[in-house]
């Protein structure tokens, strides 16, 4: 059905949000934090640097700026993947490429992406791409660089946003809403997810 299968990174394959709780001292502050990253970057024109953005997002939610650094620094070095993620990531190796876009720079991209535990054909970041998700280009930029046509390659989003994004650049999309968020006002998914074991029927 599909030649490739790309993910969101900090969402739908790794669970983020403890760690910006953690960070941030408090769950409330935690989320409002995370929040203000996403809103900062989703209004972004051309791409920022992710640290700038995440330090932004701290004044405003009221977390020492300082903690920026931190939380970058612990993601590269902490976050774990969804459990069953790499098991299912092995099986859809064997039939279908699989690949990472993600809204953060590039150096933090790939060691975040290699805490997976499972090689991807292509990780493909805000930075290089020049914009953030869920702008059409960093989608694009991954399609171009598997040589995959959009209708070809299945999106498992990690947010709401990020399936208007896929439906932008023609991806169909898939929603691994572990977190049990609200879809609002946004495109519906082809199929909602609290498990990423259903895509491994994919193969």
């Amino acid at each position: 059905m599909y030649e490739a299968v790309l993910f969101d990174l900090f969402s739908a394959l790794l669970d983020s949000a403890p760690l910006w709780r953690d960070v941030a001292g408090g769950d409330a502050l935690g989320e409002s934090w995370r929040a203000e990253s996403s809103r900062i970057a989703y209004s972004c024109g051309a791409y920022r640097p992710f640290v700038d953005t995440v330090t932004e997002a701290a004044e405003v939610a009221g977390v020492p700026v300082a903690r920026a650094e931190d939380l970058l620094c612990r993601m590269g070095n902490e976050l774990e993947a969804w459990p069953e993620a790499p098991g299912v990531l092995e099986r859809l190796r064997e039939s279908v490429r699989i690949g990472v876009v993600t809204n953060c720079s590039e150096k933090l991209g790939g060691r975040v992406a290699a805490r997976v535990g499972v090689p991807f054909d292509t990780v493909v970041t805000a930075e290089a791409a020049g914009a953030y998700k869920p702008r059409r280009g960093p989608y694009r930029l991954a399609l171009e660089g598997l040589g995959v046509e959009p209708a070809r390659a299945l999106f498992v989003a990690g947010s709401p946003s990020d399936i208007d994004g896929a439906h932008g650049a023609g991806m169909p999309a898939w929603w691994h809403n572990r977190r049990q968020l609200e879809l609002g006002e946004h495109d519906p998914p082809l199929a909602e997810l609290r498990s990423l074991d259903p895509l491994v029927a994919l193969v």
